[in-house]
């Protein structure tokens, strides 16, 4: 299982975008299910309206419906989880996306993570394990 954030999922859809080869590239090497959030969902449909319109968004939601995209729910307790980390983590800054893909790393006993952020070379699983940061 890998998890994936925001602009993976948006670049591999907007062919427009400088990172849209790279991250293809990369995902036609996964095997495993790519996990992503809810908040991760919403921040790729707004971006991908504005970038790639109403194409763009439903190609994310297909991507959903075939389960190529798994969604992971938060729970309450999860949401506790994430202003903790919010506000441990707000020099890097870490945004609510950002937030609730650490918590899902820790809720799935994962490191591995798609994402074209590099604030996820700070942050820490468990506050103590790194991500291993793809691509």
């Amino acid at each position: 299982m890998i998890l994936c954030d925001t602009g993976v999922i948006v670049a591999s859809i907007n062919v427009r975008d400088r990172f849209n080869q790279r991250c293809l590239t990369v995902l036609s090497t996964i095997r495993v299910p790519i996990v992503t959030t809810w908040p991760c969902i919403t921040e790729s449909l707004h971006l991908l309206g504005a970038q790639a319109g109403r194409q763009g968004q439903d190609n994310l939601l297909a991507q959903i419906e075939t389960g190529i995209l798994e969604v992971r729910a938060q729970t309450s307790d999860d949401m506790l989880r994430i202003c903790v980390l919010m506000r441990k983590y707000r020099d890097v800054p870490m945004d609510f996306a950002d937030a609730s893909l650490v918590v899902a790393a820790e809720a799935l006993n994962i490191t591995r993570i798609l994402t074209l952020d590099s604030h996820f070379y700070a942050y820490r699983v468990h506050d103590r394990l790194p991500f291993e940061v793809l691509p």
